[in-house]
C-alpha cells in the first residue's frame, strides 16, 4: 500500500475585507487542487494589515462562523484536510471575547475545526489581536497516516515552534503566512532539517496599504521543504498558484542520521538548565 501524500499549498493574494470576493476565488482555486492536505496562506478571507483591535473584530468569526463553514465545504469536496488562516473570535470568556488570529485544520469527518491561535505576534499585529494560547498540537490525516502540525509565519522566527511539533510527533509543519522579509529562507529550511519534517510554507503575495499611507508588500515566493531542508517546490513572488508536490511522511519519523546518532535521542535535556532558569514555565525533554 503507498504510504505516499499529495500535499498542496496555495499562494494567494486577498482583497483586505472582502470575504465574498476572495471566498469566490479560493474556491476557483480548490477546483483545480486534487490533493490530501490543501494549505492556504495566513488571514487569507479578509487581508492582513489591520490598524486597531476595533478593526480586526468587524472581521472575527467563531469556529463554527462562516468561513469555517466555507473551508468544511471545500474539505467534504476535496476530501482532503484543509489548513487556513482567519480572525478568530474567541468565545473562552463570552464577558470579554477575544480576537485571535488563527489557523482552522478542517478534515472532513470532524464536526467542529481545530483551531491554532498565532503564539508570536508580529508588528502592528500586537494591536489587532490578543496572544494566541491554544499551544501547538499535531492533527492525524482523517485518512493517510500522516501527522500534521501547525503554525503561523511569525512563528518561524522561536526554533521552540517547530520543535515542539516535532518532538509531538509532527511529520508535516504547516506554516499559514504573509511574510515581508526574504530571511525566512535562511531559517524554514533549517526547521526542516534539525526535526527531520516536512515544512509547507503557503504565503501571500501583493501590497496593502494602511488609511496613514503604510504600505506592506509580501513577499510571495511560497515553498514547500523536504525533511532534508531541500526546496521541493517553489512559487514565484507575484502570483496567485497552487505547488503540489507527493511526499512519505513516514520516513521522517527515524530521526537518525548514521547507526550512532539521532537527533531526538541524542537530546540532552539536563543540559539545558540554564535555559529552565531563564524559562522557569518550560518544561524540557517533553
Amino acid at each position: 500500500m503507498s504510504t505516499s501524500v499529495r500535499l498542496s499549498i496555495v499562494q494567494f493574494t486577498p482583497v483586505f475585507g472582502d470575504k465574498r470576493e476572495n471566498f469566490k476565488r479560493l474556491s476557483a482555486l480548490a477546483d483545480t487542487i486534487e490533493s490530501d492536505i490543501v494549505i492556504f496562506p495566513e488571514l487569507c478571507t479578509t487581508g492582513y494589515f489591520f490598524q486597531s483591535k476595533e478593526e480586526s473584530r468587524l472581521y472575527a468569526e467563531t469556529k463554527a462562523g462562516e468561513t469555517a463553514q466555507f473551508f468544511f465545504e471545500m474539505a467534504s469536496r476535496l476530501d482532503a484536510m484543509v489548513i487556513a488562516g482567519f480572525v478568530e473570535r474567541g468565545e473562552d470568556d463570552k464577558y470579554d471575547e477575544k480576537i485571535y488570529n488563527s489557523a482552522l485544520i478542517i478534515t472532513p469527518n470532524s464536526t467542529l475545526p481545530q483551531i491554532y491561535r498565532k503564539t508570536h505576534l508580529f508588528y502592528k499585529e500586537r494591536h489587532c489581536f490578543d496572544d494566541g494560547n491554544t499551544g501547538w498540537f499535531v492533527t492525524p490525516h482523517h485518512r493517510k497516516d500522516c501527522n500534521v502540525g501547525t503554525m503561523i509565519c511569525y512563528d518561524w522566527r522561536f526554533p521552540e515552534s517547530a520543535r515542539i511539533l516535532g518532538l509531538k510527533g509532527a511529520d508535516v509543519i504547516a506554516c499559514p503566512s504573509n511574510l515581508i522579509t526574504n530571511v525566512w529562507h535562511i531559517a524554514m529550511p533549517a526547521r526542516a532539517l534539525e526535526n527531520k519534517v516536512y515544512v509547507a510554507v503557503p504565503n501571500r503575495a501583493g501590497v496593502e496599504t494602511s488609511p496613514q499611507g503604510e504600505d506592506v508588500k509580501f513577499t510571495g515566493n511560497s515553498v514547500i521543504y523536504g525533511y532534508n531542508g531541500s526546496e521541493v517546490a517553489k512559487a514565484g513572488a507575484s502570483e496567485d498558484t497552487v505547488l503540489t508536490v507527493e511526499i512519505e511522511p513516514t520516513k521522517t519519523r527515524d530521526k537518525s542520521f548514521n547507526p550512532l546518532n539521532d537527533i531526538f535521542s541524542d537530546r540532552r535535556p539536563e543540559m539545558y538548565a540554564e535555559l529552565a532558569a531563564h524559562e522557569p514555565s518550560l518544561v524540557l525533554g517533553q
